[in-house]
């Protein structure tokens, strides 16, 4: 039989507690303010009582239904909590019929050839996979048999809300309508960035739109509220590992000339309109349009210490833009990922790549990889490698690319082994125009002594004590070379 849920109502009395919506809302919820972190929220209520002296209880319908009621302040002029309560048992067929365990209810049954309908007393022995009855002195299984069935409730059980439902018992020192704020943290919010970049390479400029979407899997409509997005990392207990950052996508620390307003170590990005998020929604709120940010597109290529390669492997096409106010953006940015068009020779615009940005201060250089770019190719080649004498090793200690300066005492010496590698690296560039390719070179500190360069027919820079980095030009539909001499303890 197909069962169909129906019920009474209540009395008016019976709903006296409960706190009456806005006028021209339908809810309960008053003037609301949300500060949304990336899985959770803190959710600002201002509401109006009206509150006798003395203690009374009061309800708070249409808060999340995911709230952390540990969490839960409730301030106001002359009002002390003596208790709380969360009712988070809802309203709906199953949990009536579960509420209803030992009670009566009232079987309606239709005769599908004439329409006639029967009513039955019965008793609901138990809610467990299915609903056994006691009715007419036998015991049946409500069960699906394609026959029309409906169940009436007689009342609404105690503590089964329609919506979820804060209850405070309050102790007023005088009577009178009374302005109260609810503060509480609830999962259920979250909110995640992406950005949207139009590149133009020959103008050396790119539009930047950002985009925020709001996620409400609260189970609770949040009406006409101003929103704040929080962005950082906050330590909590029982928090899953971190997310590895990208090792492609680097950002340079900036110089903090943003606007942003900062809060301890979080930066706070208003939405600038009052917003609805209803339950069960992603809403998507526009945050970032900006025209014209300096951008230029750059080529790497990183190589660890002896690295070769039988064939000459694409380099990492990476897309360069600053967030400083001088390149024409000003502010930081939140998380997110980044999605790159460019126009072709017709016009259109086409894809080109995507990759994810950390927490961005303002003023930062940020390296976003976007592609391997098939048309330029590197191949490091290992021409020789030799053992070299000790003492040849101490005469070079001039080349020397970084000093520790430590002392150490050794109260047993073994032998050292020192060598000297030849290194090649042949560029070639397919493209119509010259491009450089930045040559990054990691793994050079070795144990206990540094790494030397006797010979480089580019001179490289230090990047850090064990990476140093050539920039290399290649000529249009060309190649070039670096040759790079290393001494080593290792």
């Amino acid at each position: 039989m197909r069962v169909i849920w129906a019920m009474v109502m209540l009395p008016a009395a019976a709903l006296a507690q409960t706190a009456a919506p806005i006028a021209g809302t339908g809810t309960g919820q008053g003037d609301v303010r949300i500060t949304v972190y990336a899985d959770q929220a803190l959710v600002e209520d201002r509401r109006s009582l009206s509150l006798p002296a003395g203690i009374s209880r009061q309800l708070f319908p249409d808060v999340s239904a995911t709230i952390r009621p540990e969490t839960v302040t409730l301030g106001g002029d002359g009002i002390e909590v003596v208790e709380q309560n969360f009712d988070y048992d809802l309203l709906s067929p199953e949990s009536l019929m579960r509420k209803a365990e030992g009670q009566s209810i009232t079987l309606v049954r239709s005769n599908p050839a004439t329409g006639a309908e029967t009513r039955d007393t019965a008793k609901v022995l138990a809610v467990n996979g299915g609903v056994v009855l006691e009715t007419g002195g036998h015991v049946e299984i409500l069960r699906d048999d394609g026959l029309p069935v409906r169940v009436i409730f007689d009342r609404i059980p105690p503590n089964l809300r329609a919506r979820p439902t804060l209850s405070v018992t309050l102790a007023a020192e005088k009577a009178g309508v009374q302005p109260v704020t609810l503060r509480y943290l609830t999962s259920g919010l979250a909110w995640k960035a992406d950005y949207v970049g139009l590149f133009d390479e020959a103008a050396g400029r790119m539009d930047l739109q950002g985009w925020v979407t709001l996620t409400n899997s609260s189970g609770t409509e949040f009406r006409d509220a101003l929103i704040t997005l929080a962005a950082g990392d906050l330590m909590k207990l029982q928090q899953p590992r971190r997310r590895a950052p990208n090792p492609y996508a680097s950002t340079r620390l900036g110089d903090g000339e943003s606007n942003e307003q900062a809060v301890g170590d979080l930066y706070l990005y208003p939405v600038a309109a009052r917003t609805t998020v209803a339950s069960n929604q992603k809403k998507q709120v526009s945050f970032l349009d900006a025209s014209g940010v300096a951008a230029r597109r750059l080529y790497r290529f990183d190589c660890d210490w002896l690295c070769e390669a039988d064939e000459a492997q694409a380099v990492t096409s990476i897309l360069n833009f600053g967030t400083g106010a001088k390149g024409g953006l000003g502010r930081a940015l939140p998380a997110g990922i980044v999605r790159v068009y460019m126009r072709d020779a017709g016009g259109k615009t086409r894809f080109v790549g995507e990759n994810r940005i950390e927490h961005t201060t303002a003023g930062a250089d940020v390296e976003l990889p976007t592609a391997l770019a098939f048309d330029v190719k590197l191949r490091p080649m290992v021409i020789r490698r030799e053992r070299i004498s000790a003492d040849e090793w101490q005469a070079t200690a001039k080349f020397r690319i970084v000093e520790n300066g430590a002392v150490q005492t050794v109260t047993v010496q073994r032998q050292r082994e020192y060598y000297r590698t030849q290194m090649k690296f042949i560029v070639t560039n397919a493209r119509p125009q010259p491009v450089t390719v930045a040559l990054r070179q990691s793994g050079l500190q070795g144990w206990r002594e540094a790494t030397r360069i006797t010979e480089e027919s580019i001179k490289g820079s230090q990047d850090r004590s064990d990476v140093r980095e050539w920039q290399v030009p290649v000529p249009a539909r060309g190649s070039a070379e670096l040759n790079v001499t290393y001494l080593t303890a290792f």
